[in-house]
């Protein structure tokens, strides 16, 4: 059975920093891609970063900078580095797997093809 488990949310500052993280089991960890959702009330699902098995980063451009995304082969986890925290970033963190490209705005943080977590909420107070 594949399982991401995401832990790391909470509620921070502007300003502030969080890591989330995000621990799979069930698959071939580190033979797929790891990306980082998230989704605010009233807002797509946006795909804020990715990591491919080769290494190989994307951000949008929103969070460029401040975010930063790795993973542990040995752990099976993949993590989200998020400082400089604005207002603008709170939603709930989806972390998700898939043996390809991700899309970069999904409707909602589910299906499509990928395996998903259940999510955690930041909240980033002005």
């Amino acid at each position: 059975e594949v399982q991401l488990v995401e832990s790391g949310g909470g509620s921070v500052q502007a300003g502030g920093s969080l890591r989330l993280s995000c621990t799979a089991s069930g698959f071939t960890f580190a033979d797929s891609s790891m990306a980082w959702y998230r989704q605010a009330p009233a807002n797509k699902c946006e795909l804020v970063s990715s990591i491919r098995s080769s290494g190989s980063t994307y951000y949008i451009d929103s969070v460029k900078g401040r975010f930063s995304i790795s993973q542990d082969n040995a752990k099976n986890t993949v993590y989200l580095q998020m400082n400089s925290l604005k207002f603008d970033d709170t939603a709930v963190y989806y972390c998700a797997a898939f043996h390809g490209l991700f899309r970069v705005s999904l409707s909602v943080c589910s299906g499509a093809g990928y395996y998903w977590g259940q999510g955690t909420q930041v909240t980033v107070s002005s």
